[in-house]
């Protein structure tokens, strides 16, 4: 179960964390999770190229130290990144100590001042001392690619059928999000591009 779109009481219960980015101009924050990835990742590069798009794409630790070229590639073409755990840990299910400590063995191969949380879950402890060092990124638009069980069309419509000025939205650059990626991505950035948005990265 899970919400393709950010619900106000949520916001509400968490206003220590970034959901979307004011903004009275046409921009779109695209996000990427999880990366990055030996064949997903070089795609988005690319797609975004084509659109003179940028991005933020939050890294886990041990995929960097495995795709360090993909990882500098990221950010000579412009982009943000952010760290996102060295193992995609669950901070509802560790401790804070164990999550803290984590996320410092990921801050030392992802030099970023922004986090976001896997699974979007992560404890108000948390939060509280995280803040001093992170601008915590959640999202407004989750494309839902991950979800093999919906169709690319479907995540293709999650997307358009709910961004607004200042969205962030969340794609993965991983292998179980591939099929639906590569179909909603293309069709996002051409979709939104005719219509005279932009895509901009969160800065660092």
């Amino acid at each position: 179960m899970y919400l393709i779109t950010t619900p106000w009481w949520l916001r509400f219960l968490y206003p220590l964390l970034t959901w979307q980015i004011k903004t009275d101009e046409k921009i779109i924050y695209l996000t990427f999770d999880d990366g990055p990835h030996e064949v997903a990742t070089p795609f988005v590069l690319n797609i975004l190229k084509k659109y003179n798009a940028k991005a933020t794409f939050f890294c886990i630790g041990k995929n960097v130290q495995l795709h360090p070229d993909i990882y500098t590639t990221i950010i000579e073409e412009g982009h943000s990144v952010g760290n996102h755990t060295f193992n995609h840990l669950n901070g509802w299910k560790v401790s804070d100590e164990i999550y803290f400590n984590d996320i410092k063995k990921a801050a030392d191969v992802i030099q970023s001042s922004l986090f976001r949380p896997p699974y979007g879950r992560i404890k108000k402890s948390q939060t509280k001392i995280l803040k001093t060092n992170y601008n915590i990124i959640m999202w407004s638009v989750l494309s839902g690619d991950f979800d093999i069980k919906i169709s690319p069309e479907k995540c293709l419509n999650n997307v358009i059928s709910n961004i607004k000025n200042g969205s962030v939205v969340v794609f993965h650059d991983s292998a179980k999000a591939m099929e639906r990626l590569e179909f909603a991505l293309p069709k996002t950035l051409e979709y939104f591009s005719n219509k005279g948005y932009v895509f901009k990265s969160i800065q660092m």
